[in-house]
């Protein structure tokens, strides 16, 4: 038995048939728009403004949205990517092609129209139809309620419905590109030189986390898909940049949730001669200004709540936090069995296989981050959960790292850097170590890193930002699926 939407498309298929019969294209190479809907209606304010601005006939594309036939008029609706206008349609005014061409009509069609500009007595800006043309057949109707696609799975699924059908979705991905744009912006003004470096690569290197592993069969190599843009980026510090940053993608094959995706957009930036605390403030100062840029204030709503993202951050101990939201003092717990054994006295369920910076980490997701609703700066991490950044001079059991959080989510994390080969080498070596008693095969240890290591990397203070946290933030949004156009899905049976 055929359901509706197989008849339906079975109806238009028919429809596209006698549009071909006609001799008309139904998907021509081009068309000539003049101007977009906004711009239309822009030329027509002009025209009501001025008594020398005369009507002009104007050229407009748009995917039909609604028909209203009221006899031998019918007004419809047509969307472009910067809004739409009502088009008026006199059946005695069109040609003997065009009045065949209406009738196979539906909703999701795409067509370009010509006319002049005018305002019904409802004051409704609307272009009286001359001339029309086909752009696009639609085969597949549109979700009986386009005008607000509900259906979660097919809004992530099926991301051009979403956008077709839901006017808030296309303003989170325009306000995506402004903020992107708007770090570009701040970095370059900074004398940051944006650079580009490899996503394969034989070692999965620069940060904790499984990795996709993928063959080049030409090589007979297997590479890894980057886990982080650190230690490339380092490389061109050690080259003589002084400022470089890359916006770029990462990819990490560990799990999915409303605040992680397989693959996500990472900034990384590496100033030379700067520590954790120039990074801070570069990151409180970049957040404020994107914000002040894009949506002209930095107090934003998130969560029901209202941040205030104007420096300065607030920042707190990362020890001193752990031990006021859960009562443990990672320093007496020097070892991963005893502060194992101390996080089970809390009911908590522990990873026997996770070592002492994992389960550390795991005190900050479960007590530590719901918490940090304000913008913070968490401070002076175990060196255990930080292999790549420089010990604090006064506690070598700490490095200088921060995390900064932000509506009760990670969005940033930085490091003073290590540059000392010698311990960078030791505190690989123990990594690789601890990840191979976990049952991971993973080479970790960039040898090419560690000889540019041997030739002197200047002081350096480095940042990574989640641009997907990021926007999520900036758009109020709850899932990092709602600000990724295509998020990693399991394929359904």
């Amino acid at each position: 038995m055929t359901s509706r939407i197989d008849r339906i498309a079975q109806q238009r298929q028919q429809k596209l048939d006698r549009i071909r019969a006609c001799g008309i294209n139904p998907y021509p190479h081009k068309y000539h728009r003049s101007h977009t809907t906004h711009q239309a209606i822009a030329l027509l304010e002009q025209q009501e403004g001025s008594s020398t601005v005369e009507a002009t006939v104007v050229n407009l594309a748009g995917r039909v949205m609604a028909n209203r036939p009221m006899g031998k008029i019918s007004f419809l609706d047509i969307h472009d990517s910067s809004g739409k206008i009502q088009l008026y349609f006199h059946k005695e005014h069109l040609s003997e092609e065009n009045l065949g061409l209406f009738k196979d009509l539906d909703i999701g069609d795409i067509i370009g129209v010509s006319g002049k500009l005018f305002r019904t007595k409802t004051s409704e800006p609307t272009l009286e139809v001359e001339n029309f043309t086909l752009l696009a057949k639609a085969l597949q109707p549109l979700p009986e309620k386009w005008h607000g696609l509900s259906d979660i799975d097919k809004r992530y699924r099926q991301r051009y419905l979403d956008l077709i059908a839901n006017t808030e979705t296309k303003e989170i991905f325009k306000m995506r590109s402004q903020v992107i744009t708007a770090i570009r912006q701040f970095l370059n003004q900074r004398g940051f030189l944006e650079v580009e470096t490899p996503v394969l690569q034989p070692s999965a290197g620069g940060a904790l986390a499984r990795p996709f592993v993928t063959h080049h069969h030409t090589l007979d190599q297997d590479f890894y898909l980057r886990i982080a843009l650190e230690l490339h980026l380092k490389r061109l510090i050690i080259g003589g940049f002084d400022k470089v940053y890359e916006l770029g993608r990462i990819f990490r094959n560990e799990g999915i949730s409303t605040k992680h995706n397989p693959e996500f957009t990472m900034l990384e930036s590496y100033e030379a001669y700067a520590d954790y605390n120039d990074v801070m403030s570069t990151v409180e100062e970049m957040v404020s200004k994107v914000s002040q840029q894009i949506l002209g204030t930095d107090k934003i709503e998130f969560g029901g709540n209202t941040l205030n993202l104007k420096p300065p951050w607030q920042r707190i101990s990362l020890q001193q936090t752990i031990e006021k939201y859960s009562g443990i003092d990672f320093k007496k717990y020097p070892d991963t069995d005893s502060l194992r054994n101390e996080m089970l006295k809390l009911k908590m369920e522990v990873d026997p296989q996770k070592d002492r910076g994992r389960l550390i980490d795991e005190l900050i997701s479960t007590f530590v981050e719901p918490n940090l609703v304000q913008p913070t700066f968490l401070l002076d991490y175990p060196v255990d959960m930080s292999p790549l950044a420089k010990t604090k001079p006064d506690d070598d059991r700490l490095v200088e790292r921060f995390e900064a959080f932000a509506g009760g989510m990670e969005i940033a994390n930085a490091f003073t850097e290590l540059n000392d080969p010698i311990e960078q080498r030791q505190r690989f070596l123990k990594q690789q170590e601890e990840r191979q008693a976990e049952g991971e095969a993973v080479e970790t240890i960039d040898q090419d890193f560690l000889l540019a290591l041997e030739y002197g990397m200047p002081p350096t203070g480095g940042l990574g930002v989640g641009i997907d946290r990021l926007v999520m933030l900036l758009t109020g949004q709850q899932s990092i699926r709602q600000v990724i156009l295509f998020p990693q899905l399991k394929e359904k049976p």
